[in-house]
């Protein structure tokens, strides 16, 4: 099966996810696409070449899910932790074809050009992990006048100090090229909101209609699955063993296969909205207090938020979005009822609910299988849950443990492969 949507468009929608790392800034991916390409045309290169840096930049920090990493990384020009986050974007990349070809700069995209003459690296990737390096560090440099007076004031002496790492950070021919393009008003600009706004909707434009392979689709939703699970040493793999329950569960009560492939990629992006919830509040070992709750209550409407504009993500994104939605309506965060709330959203949340009780934490070991049914008996005889979607759980009890553990999920998910 293939759902009728164009890849590019899927990516872009996705690193939105990235930059909301950022928190309170939510656009540092974009603004490092937008002066890479820049740069790239005052270097003579090609509409392609310049395409493929502003899409590098847009996904640089992929491996970036933090908010600690992404504030070290914006307040210090030079932050000696800034290679782990570029192993893990190069591990993520590598094996995914679409975007196979970014693994390898975005390794290198902290690395001084004096050390990187001796990484044996092909001259073009060289350059192109330089220059992200580049305007990365442009973009930290600018970060703090963003919010402010802008940057313009401010563009001379951001010029200066890259100017002053030239040839030990930076390569001599990427800084010349950065000087020229950014002794212009426009290059500042242009990384103004409803400039960068127009620059992915020009760039989208381009991308013309297409039909993206669902396993295409489920391999990119597993990149950025990990990504999110990342964030907390207290979530590892669990949008991945959310996704398989939900479709074991999905093919137990007979929903069609085309919709248990698209069921099990909202499962996989069930929860991207987390990535714009800080540290301190997702891992805080106490009790939340109301204004924390209400961040984290936030999450599934920012999931939202980056899925609905996908064409042909039209049933997906509620699927994700509604993952805490409740049967009776006192869900968060749009409270949909019983007469509106689809199957698939229903059997998203019993999985969720699941697979995060008998998941193995640092912190516990995972519930077992009759404490965990024990646990959403209460909450279906509440109306919280889905009945129907409780009783086919506690009839399937030992594959839906098997699917909800790391590893285990994988065969369960292998199971719709004919479906693809």
């Amino acid at each position: 099966m293939s759902i009728h949507t164009d890849l590019r468009s899927v990516i872009y929608a996705l690193s939105d996810a990235l930059d909301l790392v950022g928190v309170d800034d939510v656009a540092h991916g974009k603004r490092v696409g937008i002066m890479a390409a820049e740069c790239a045309a005052e270097l003579g290169l090609g509409g392609q070449e310049q395409d493929f840096l502003f899409d590098l930049g847009m996904l640089h920090d992929i491996g970036v899910s933090s908010t600690g990493i992404h504030r070290n990384l914006v307040e210090q020009f030079d932050w000696a932790g800034s290679q782990q986050h570029a192993e893990t974007g190069y591990a993520l990349l590598k094996d995914y074809a679409p975007l196979a070809a970014m693994a390898v700069p975005v390794r290198y995209h902290h690395t001084h050009w004096s050390q990187l003459q001796d990484k044996g690296l092909d001259p073009a990737v060289a350059r192109a992990a330089n220059l992200i390096f580049l305007v990365d560090r442009v973009d930290a440099l600018a970060a703090p006048h963003y919010a402010s007076n802008g940057v313009l004031p401010h563009m001379h002496q951001i010029r200066d100090e890259i100017a002053r790492n030239a040839g030990g950070r930076f390569a001599p021919e990427l800084v010349a090229a950065f000087l020229k393009a950014s002794a212009r008003e426009a290059f500042w600009l242009r990384l103004e909101p409803r400039s960068i706004q127009a620059a992915l909707q020009d760039r989208l434009a381009l991308a013309g209609e297409g039909n993206a392979p669902t396993g295409s689709l489920r391999e990119l939703a597993r990149i950025f699955s990990r990504i999110v699970d990342a964030k907390s040493p207290f979530t590892a793999e669990h949008s991945l063993g959310v996704a398989g329950v939900a479709c074991l569960l999905a093919r137990r009560l007979g929903v069609a296969p085309d919709n248990v492939d698209k069921l099990e990629i909202a499962a996989l992006l069930h929860d991207l909205g987390k990535l714009r919830v800080p540290d301190e509040i997702l891992d805080k070992p106490g009790k939340l207090d109301p204004a924390e709750r209400l961040v984290i209550n936030s999450h599934s409407f920012e999931t939202f938020q980056i899925l609905r504009n996908i064409k042909g993500f039209e049933e997906i994104a509620p699927w994700a979005a509604y993952h805490h939605e409740e049967p009776g309506g006192s869900g968060y965060p749009f409270h949909v009822d019983a007469a509106t709330l689809p199957i698939e959203a229903r059997i998203l949340r019993v999985a969720d609910i699941f697979q995060a009780m008998v998941q193995d934490r640092p912190y516990r070991a995972g519930l077992g299988a009759q404490e965990a049914l024990a646990f959403l008996q209460k909450l279906a005889g509440e109306g919280r849950i889905d009945r129907t979607v409780f009783a086919t759980l506690s009839a399937f009890i030992d594959e839906a443990m098997r699917a909800a553990r790391p590893g285990a999920s994988r065969d369960v998910q292998s199971e719709g492969a004919d479906h693809v």
